[in-house]
């Protein structure tokens, strides 16, 4: 395991384990949109560091200690980075334009970063096998677009408490970072590579038409 990625690792654990004893420290830093509007941008990275609780947590780094491997072995410890915070600020993105009048909205967890990693390592090996609910082994690639899908589906319905726009901004942006550092993959995998872009089109049609 490298050090960029135990280092994230550390950080998530020592910033959440503060949020779980000190609900002001949680509070300042949780995503909430009518303090972001304010100015208090620091809140779109800062959650990503925080988790609602212990469950929350360990399921988000096991997802990132399984897939990370994958995307530092094809682009090095520096994209992996890239990929890791460059999701993590697409999803709260993503989060603030669906969201942006809802001042009320709050959320918090590394989920979009994650989500970024494990659409980068799906893009880059689409060909790996993953469980469908954990058990239903299934290509990656179909996992993945099903996630994104199911991802839709929650932003649409707004029936549990799950992020799922953080989810798929995440995702977004560790397709988008991938291609832009590895761009031969597009030569490589273009069938997958427009397969996997396909829920993104989806859900910005469907915002183009009112549907979200």
């Amino acid at each position: 395991m490298n050090a960029i990625l135990i280092g994230i690792i550390v950080a998530n654990v020592l910033i959440s384990y503060k949020g779980f004893n000190d609900l002001s420290f949680f509070r300042k830093y949780e995503f909430h949109v009518g303090s972001i509007r304010a100015g208090e941008q620091i809140r779109m990275i800062s959650s990503g560091f925080l988790h609602v609780d212990m469950t929350h947590l360990l399921f988000n780094m096991l997802t990132l200690y399984f897939f990370a491997p994958v995307v530092t072995n094809y682009l090095g410890n520096f994209s992996f980075a890239l990929v890791y915070f460059g999701s993590l600020i697409f999803g709260s993105l993503l989060t603030m334009l669906f969201h942006n009048d809802d001042y009320n909205y709050r959320a918090v967890g590394a989920s979009g970063a994650v989500t970024g990693v494990l659409y980068s390592a799906i893009l880059l090996q689409p060909d790996m096998m993953l469980g469908l609910f954990f058990i239903i082994p299934i290509p990656a690639y179909l996992f993945g677009i099903i996630y994104l899908l199911y991802s839709i589906y929650g932003m649409r319905s707004k029936n549990d408490n799950i992020g799922h726009t953080a989810h798929f901004g995440g995702a977004m942006g560790g397709y988008l970072i991938t291609l832009l550092r590895n761009p031969e993959l597009i030569q490589e995998h273009t069938l997958m590579t427009v397969l996997l872009a396909i829920p993104i089109v989806i859900l910005f049609v469907m915002a183009k038409m009112g549907k979200l």
